[in-house]
């Protein structure tokens, strides 16, 4: 019986990961799999394995993560910001993979019919420890404590003034797209941030939350019907229940994370089916 699936956080830079990669099969010819972001970070390495896993799985469906919006020195794909997402979904569609600039695909097989919708939404800085007001102070204290997000350095806004600007545009653009959906489908969500604050909370560094999301969603789980919200980013995999709704934090995550853990390292959540 074929199953809607969901990994995030692959991270091939690792050779571990490549492996855990390389054994990703579909149980039944037609599972559909969601990567819901932070394959990697160069160029070709994003486009190699979802070149991969498209010849595998009946559909493919891809969320950006930060990783991938990355321009590290090293990468022969030099563009930055919003042409470098733009060059993903063009590489994504030659591949036949499904990406948030898409008609969203409708799920008909177990669960079904539910429209998977992958978005791309990112962060605005809303994620913010109390008593911080602005985004200035929330920075300031990450400054002061250490944890700063690698994005400050490589993710570009371009052509944006900054990445919560661009948030809030993408925030905009796609909550439309949503709205426009018939009121009879319900959805899936995917998002490679959580569209939620709740999963921030067990963070264990928790100024690192203002790189996790925006508070501009909180209720999208409820307004546009989920039956599921799937997200990565946390490097955190659990199930938990928001409002009724179930969320899926599918990551693989870094081998020194995925090794401690006593579940098998690589294998899809199921969503439905």
């Amino acid at each position: 019986m074929p199953a809607l699936l969901a990994i995030s956080d692959l991270h091939v830079a690792y050779r571990e990961n490549r492996e855990i990669l390389e054994g990703i099969r579909p149980s039944d010819d037609g599972d559909w799999l969601i990567v819901a972001g932070d394959v990697g970070e160069i160029f070709g390495d994003v486009v190699s394995a979802l070149r991969l896993l498209a010849g595998r799985f009946a559909k493919v469906i891809w969320s950006p993560g930060n990783h991938e919006l990355w321009t590290p020195r090293q990468d022969p794909e030099q563009s930055r910001g919003v042409a470098r997402y733009d060059r993903l979904v063009e590489a994504c569609r030659e591949l036949g993979v499904s990406t948030p600039e898409d008609e969203f695909p409708v799920w008909e097989g177990p669960g079904g019919p539910v429209v998977v919708a992958p978005l791309f939404l990112l962060y605005d800085y809303s994620f913010r420890l109390p008593g911080q007001n602005s985004k200035a102070e929330s920075l300031a204290y990450a400054y002061e404590t250490g944890v700063v997000c690698t994005d400050e350095i490589l993710l570009h806004p371009d052509p944006y003034a900054g990445r919560e600007h661009w948030c809030r545009a993408r925030v905009e653009a796609t909550g439309k797209r949503l709205a426009a959906i018939g009121p009879e489908l319900p959805t899936v969500l995917v998002n490679h941030w959580p569209m939620v604050r709740e999963p921030t909370r067990i963070l264990r560094y928790p100024e690192f939350a203002q790189w996790c999301g925006t508070e501009l969603t909180a209720d999208w789980h409820v307004r546009f019907r989920a039956v599921v919200s799937v997200y990565g980013h946390l490097h955190i995999p659990r199930t938990t229940t928001y409002d009724g709704v179930r969320f899926e934090e599918v990551s693989l995550g870094y081998p020194r994370e995925w090794s401690r853990r006593d579940t098998p390292p690589g294998k899809p959540r199921r969503i439905l089916g």
